[in-house]
């Protein structure tokens, strides 16, 4: 009879739940690279802007300071989003590395089952073998008994 793991459910369930967690912390990661490109364009506009200003004409300074200061603010609105994605992509990683704990820990005892169950197996066979043995022994035994009465 082939090795069984009564607890092979709970193992498909822990290691689904690992998976959806890994798919969580890609999301995460990704949406942190999606504002640091966000920020690095938002400096590369501020750096024109101020390239800009410099050719400009001195009376349309008011207009880029206004400009300039709108891409600060949104620099600022960008530096904050990106702590919260940060903080929320160390948050996945915890439970990421709690399911994959979850995971090891099943996996490891259905190990230690099987081991369990093919030594369990062997000592059977064993059991088998010696009583075979001891039954071929028993009729040569009574085989030799009759031709030696005879």
């Amino acid at each position: 009879m082939p090795f069984r793991y009564r607890l092979q459910k709970f193992l498909e369930i822990r290691i689904r739940k690992k998976e959806e967690q890994l798919r969580r912390v890609v999301e995460a990661q990704n949406k942190v690279d999606e504002i640091i490109l966000l920020i690095e364009k938002n400096k590369q506009k501020i750096k024109q802007t101020i390239t800009d200003m410099r050719k400009s004409d001195p009376q349309t300074y008011e207009a880029f300071d206004r400009y300039l200061k709108s891409l600060y603010d949104e620099e600022d609105r960008l530096k904050l989003e990106l702590e919260k994605a940060e903080e929320r992509l160390r948050q996945e990683k915890e439970l990421f590395i709690e399911r994959e704990k979850e995971v090891k820990v099943l996996e490891k005892y259905k190990e230690n089952k099987k081991e369990e169950y093919l030594k369990e197996e062997r000592a059977a066979e064993l059991k088998m073998l010696n009583e075979i043995g001891s039954q071929k022994h028993y009729a040569k035994s009574v085989e030799k008994r009759e031709e030696d009465g005879d």
